[in-house]
């Protein structure tokens, strides 16, 4: 069974950092892209940051220079450590992959205050 956790989100200051985790359980091809996506109350769920099996990676410009996506793929783990948090950031953060299928995990909250 495909399963994708998330974890690390929390609520912090404007201007502090969270590394959000997601760990991927199950098969899924060799070749695959990791990525992260955000929705904001009120909001359609919107692109973050994508990484792809053989490490290229891209990012919305709203985040660009203040996040940085990773993967461990012996452990089919992506992360997204924040910094310079922004209360524009506050939303739930889903992970998803897609290589032999398109996954998402349960969301987790991040909520920055000003």
């Amino acid at each position: 069974q495909r399963q994708l956790v998330e974890s690390g989100g929390g609520l912090v200051q404007a201007g502090g950092s969270l590394r959000l985790s997601c760990a991927a359980s199950g098969s899924f091809f060799s070749f695959n892209v990791m990525g992260w996506y955000r929705q904001a109350p009120g909001k359609e769920r919107e692109f973050v940051a994508q990484i792809t099996s053989g490490g290229w990676s891209s990012y919305a410009d709203s985040v660009k220079g203040r996040f940085a996506i990773s993967r461990d793929n012996a452990k089919n783990t992506v992360y997204l450590q924040m910094n310079s948090l922004k209360p524009e950031d506050t939303a739930v953060y889903y992970c998803r992959i897609v290589g032999g299928g398109d996954y998402w995990g349960q969301g987790t909250q991040v909520t920055v205050s000003s």
